[in-house]
């Protein structure tokens, strides 16, 4: 029996199954009229280049048949019949690949290279990832290498301890001269007080002169009584 190779295009708006749904009646067709489906390949929905019945996308479908001329042409006769076919290319060729297509095998090769670029990707994360740890265990390192502040029993440190003991001392120091200061203040007044006032000051010397005037009198006194002996 001679071999043919067929590509329909369904309509965008019908689902993938409905799609094989189509596709298992025109391979049951090709059976009913003493012919085989070899291959069957759905290529997805894809762009057309330009619009077929207000269609900008449709479903790819192929099928390598074997069958007799009879049977392909009913085949046709109903792909032209349904509304859900768009378009449909029939091709007797020599002899039919078993292989998948070169639509499949450009599909295959996107997969593979999403799965490779994907693979590269985390290969980049995982550096990226070994070289922020490395970074981290270095500078855990630095930090370790420097010399802690040791704690007491307490859970307090030397400079915890020594920031109370110099606030103590600065309050000592501060006392200290708080009563100094209060010291030569008292020692001020003392001496203000021990000075004589104005009234006192004229009264001593009110009295001065007194007292220069009987030792004048005694003077001349005992000067008499030496002339009289």
């Amino acid at each position: 029996m001679p071999y043919y190779e067929c590509v329909y295009l369904a309509r965008q708006d019908i689902a993938a199954s409905q799609v094989d749904t189509l596709s298992d009646g025109f391979a049951e067709v090709i059976a009913n009229g003493g012919g085989e489906v070899k291959k069957r390949e759905y290529w997805g929905l894809r762009n057309l280049a330009y619009r077929v019945k207000k269609n900008r996308k449709a479903h790819y479908v192929l099928m390598n048949i074997d069958a007799p001329a009879s049977a392909v042409q009913e085949m046709q006769r109903l792909m032209r019949l349904n509304a859900d076919v768009l378009r449909e290319l029939t091709l007797r060729v020599d002899a039919l690949n078993e292989g998948p297509s070169i639509m499949m095998q450009r599909r295959e090769e996107r997969r593979d290279r999403g799965e490779r670029r994907s693979r590269r990707d985390e290969e980049r994360r995982a550096e990226r990832a070994a070289a922020e740890k490395a970074g981290e265990k270095a500078g855990e390192k630095e930090a370790g290498g420097k010399p802690a502040a040791a704690e007491d029993a307490s859970g307090k440190t030397a400079a915890e301890k020594e920031a109370p003991a110099e606030s103590e001392a600065a309050k000592k120091g501060a006392g200290k001269s708080t009563k100094k200061a209060g010291g030569k203040a008292d020692e001020q007044t003392a001496a203000e007080d021990s000075k004589p006032s104005p009234a006192d000051a004229g009264k001593a010397a009110d009295e001065a002169p007194a007292e220069d005037t009987a030792a004048d009198s005694a003077g001349k006194a005992a000067e008499k009584t030496e002339g009289d002996a």
